[in-house]
């Protein structure tokens, strides 16, 4: 497994060792005890997975504390475009964002610790994503910034005609109105 930092401290994209054969291929999505030998030591306790079709942005969303939520996140049909934005105040990375092409073809995850808002962009026909995540969905807790914030610019790699958004995350406020 290939654990590598992003640009934004604590966020990282994790490649795991494939092995392939005439039968297809197997690797370890995820293995608690390499995680702890490299200084990754959360608990899961939930596996979550959704599925899209293609221009759908889901996002950003987030949970504050208590119930903030570090996530694990990967695909397993299609190819998305995931995108984490540093919400913590005291980050000298505060407002930045990372993007990653992922996919079932290359299959790599994306570790977003808690202090992030997560979302993603379907750019495939369709995908399914699956994600582990270390706290319970909680309601009171939930919150979340417009996919098209003018302040974070992100390029969510599709025609904005194209984009599917729910009606919930299109009257989502911008990063600078997040408590």
């Amino acid at each position: 497994m290939k654990i590598e930092n992003t640009p934004i401290e604590d966020l990282l994209v994790i490649t795991p060792r494939v092995f392939e054969d005439e039968r297809g291929y197997f690797f370890e999505s995820y293995n608690e005890a390499l995680f702890r030998e490299n200084g990754i030591d959360i608990k899961f306790i939930q596996d979550n997975q959704s599925f899209s079709k293609y221009g759908v942005i889901r996002g950003l969303h987030l949970q504050v504390p208590p119930f903030a939520q570090t996530k694990l996140v990967r695909v397993l049909q299609g190819e998305i475009l995931d995108v984490a934005v540093d919400i913590r105040k005291d980050s000298k990375t505060y407002g930045q964002h990372f993007s990653i092409l992922l996919s079932a073809e290359n299959k790599k995850q994306l570790l977003i610790p808690q202090g992030f808002a997560h979302g993603f962009s379907v750019l495939s026909p369709t995908a399914m994503v699956s994600y582990k995540v270390d706290q319970l969905y909680d309601k009171d807790s939930e919150r979340g910034i417009r996919f098209d914030d003018p302040s974070l610019n992100i390029d969510w790699k599709l025609n904005h005609k194209e984009s599917i958004v729910s009606a919930k995350d299109q009257i989502l406020g911008e990063l600078k109105d997040l408590e």
